[in-house]
């Protein structure tokens, strides 16, 4: 990777980018208040969970079939997946999540000029994969690299709800980070061995919380 595509990709998972992945916590806020996830422990297990049944089936082998289509000019592909990454989130709260970041994430890239950022214009609704991978492919980041980076970055948005949730202290979220860094690898790894037909999955206990999470008499978090 050059300086120059690392520096574009330590931009796209900046916690400062205006996306508003700050807001979300993705059901883990309901799961504290049902002491579903109470610790270090729970939490490790919670986002372990998430990781290798969740993201390493749906987001990242479509997010690198995405990739591929951006590189190509594959309209109908790019509209395909995005869609079907669409239809794959379970419940109202999570959909609202992808959409809402993906277009903040659509419309900061097209006002930074990037190249070609007009293509992005007719992905309505827009995941936030979606704009994620053309961003990684325009700025010439590779599959693997964009993958683990948005696992990462996706790590790192948990970790921080937890902080705040359990609560946990500053180096219990470092502890999480260090232990779940071979984990985040094999998302990585395992996502890529996930053929067209084995795409998708379903946590029942994520999808319950996240709906019960809607009604919650008291929330820091928009999922």
């Amino acid at each position: 990777m050059t300086s120059a595509s690392l520096m574009r990709l330590l931009q796209l998972v900046s916690p400062s980018l205006p996306v508003g992945a700050y807001a979300y916590s993705q059901s883990l806020e309901y799961a504290v208040d049902a002491q579903w996830v109470t610790n270090e422990e729970t939490a490790y297990d919670w986002m372990q969970g998430v990781l290798l049944n969740s993201l390493a089936k749906t987001d990242l082998p479509i997010m690198s079939r995405l990739h591929v289509a951006w590189g190509n000019d594959q309209h109908g592909n790019i509209v395909y997946w995005n869609d079907y990454l669409c239809a794959l989130r379970e419940t109202a709260e999570l959909e609202a999540e992808d959409l809402q970041m993906g277009q903040a994430l659509k419309r900061l890239l097209m006002d930074l000029d990037l190249d070609q950022a007009e293509e992005l214009k007719n992905i309505t609704p827009c995941c936030y994969a979606t704009a994620f991978s053309f961003a990684c492919e325009k700025w010439s980041i590779s599959q693997d690299d964009a993958s683990l980076a948005y696992t990462y970055s996706w790590v790192e948005n948990q970790i921080s709800a937890a902080i705040k949730l359990i609560p946990l202290g500053q180096t219990a979220g470092q502890r999480l980070i260090e232990r779940l860094m071979p984990v985040m690898k094999d998302t990585v790894k395992n996502s890529q061995s996930i053929s067209d037909d084995f795409i998708g999955s379903s946590l029942p206990a994520m999808s319950l919380a996240s709906s019960l999470h809607e009604t919650q008499y008291s929330r820091l978090f928009r999922s």
